[in-house]
């Protein structure tokens, strides 16, 4: 709920369509603490923005990677789930091939 309203600040109120879902299903759902969140995000957004632009960087990438991780967007593929989707086999034994 912090991240997605950490992100809403951020892009001032422009997520994508399955965010803005999952943004009011959370509203409804934890309405009782929903001051407490919005809170949490404004402050780590400050603090964000006092940060090093390398450190701000870095901490958005792996914040981003963990969600995409671990709540993937509809239409794309869990990696939990399905495992990674690899061309070679890297237990497969390699032919050398001699050229003439």
């Amino acid at each position: 709920a912090i991240y997605l309203a950490k992100k809403n600040i951020k892009r001032k109120g422009i997520l994508e369509e399955y965010e803005k879902e999952h943004y009011s299903m959370l509203n409804q759902k934890i309405n009782y603490k929903w001051d407490f969140v919005i809170m949490q995000a404004k402050e780590q957004y400050k603090a964000g923005k006092e940060r090093k632009k390398e450190d701000r960087y870095a901490l958005d990438c792996q914040e981003r990677a963990y969600w995409l991780v671990n709540r993937t967007p509809p239409g794309m593929l869990d990696v939990l789930e399905y495992g990674l989707d690899r061309v070679t086999d890297p237990n497969e034994n390699k032919v050398n091939q001699v050229r003439q």
